[in-house]
């Protein structure tokens, strides 16, 4: 579905009187101000389902093709999460994605909403030199956005202390399926504490169901077809 046909189903969705609308009023006043700034008025269809699932502290399967706003309800999903403010050292929310452009893109559309604020956004990938990331990350981080082998890596070295993480999300999840990463990941969660998880792609996959057997508990579908 391309995003003009997305866009329009919005508007007509959001006019609609029977759909309960989301509004953005209620999430975190320095959110809300970056929010209007950035001309967003009301959330997409997508947004509208998802976020207070999200808020709710839910795990979630956000389930949508492009531009239904996925990134857009994550990364307001983890800075509402984190009050927009940095505590301590350690990360509180943490993004795993395929790679270093995707996290690279990622950090940029975050520092959009998190500018004004003193949140800590650090990327962490394999072409960077690991003892470098590792003296940075101990600095401290709030949102932390990583491939799956370097988190792995900075974890099983003892570089990251992962107690106080709140949130982990997989951004555009397809990776787990291509580069066979699945493992990567749920080495990682069976270390985890209490922690809300979402999943973010463009189409469901047995392999995402099948996380609901070892950290997606009682987890929420929301689909956009």
């Amino acid at each position: 579905m391309c995003e003009s046909l997305i866009l329009s189903l919005s508007k007509d969705l959001l006019n609609n009187p029977i759909i309960k609308k989301m509004s953005f009023k209620k999430l975190n006043p320095l959110l809300k101000e970056k929010l209007d700034q950035q001309g967003f008025i009301e959330p997409l269809p997508f947004q509208n389902e998802i976020l207070p699932k999200l808020k709710g502290g839910a795990n979630v399967y956000g389930i949508a093709p492009k531009g239904a706003g996925k990134t857009t309800a994550l990364i307001i999903a983890i800075i509402h999460k984190l009050k927009a403010e940095a505590v301590d050292d350690s990360p509180r929310a943490l993004v795993m994605v395929k790679d270093k452009q995707a996290a690279l893109d990622l950090k940029e559309q975050f520092e959009v909403f998190t500018k004004g604020t003193d949140l800590r956004l650090y990327c962490a990938y394999e072409e960077y030199d690991i003892d470098k990331q590792r003296e940075e990350v101990y600095y401290g981080v709030d949102i932390l956005i990583v491939t799956p082998k370097r988190l792995n890596r900075l974890y099983y070295m003892n570089s990251l202390h992962l107690g106080q993480l709140q949130i982990f999300v997989l951004e555009d999840a397809e990776f787990l399926i291509r580069a066979n990463y699945h493992d990567d990941v749920l080495r990682v969660t069976e270390s985890l504490h209490k922690c809300q998880y979402a999943i973010f792609a463009e189409t469901m996959h047995k392999r995402y169901e099948r996380l609901q057997e070892s950290f997606m508990y009682n987890s929420q579908i929301v689909s956009l077809k």
